[in-house]
């Protein structure tokens, strides 16, 4: 990620991505993204609360697979524990 002071140098970002040879809306996105982390701009998730966000769904999935995990499991067992 670009840092800030980088990032309010390249304000003419179709020339400037053009310099660089990036397309401008990679560095568009660059920009708005240090604006949203600097906190210039609220409409977007800073990349600590984006990151937080997708951890939180990682996080969810785990639980739901374990949950799914533990079910089975259990029907294993009781299978192994049935008299033959």
């Amino acid at each position: 990620m670009p840092s800030a002071t980088a990032v309010r140098l390249l304000r003419p970002i179709a020339h400037v991505a053009k310099d660089l040879g990036l397309h401008k809306e990679a560095l568009r996105r660059w920009v708005r993204q240090a604006e949203a982390d600097t906190g210039e701009r609220d409409d977007r998730l800073t990349t600590a609360e984006a990151e937080l966000r997708q951890l939180r769904r990682e996080n969810a999935g785990s639980r739901r697979a374990n949950e799914i995990l533990k079910a089975a499991s259990a029907f294993f067992a009781a299978e192994l524990d049935l008299p033959g």
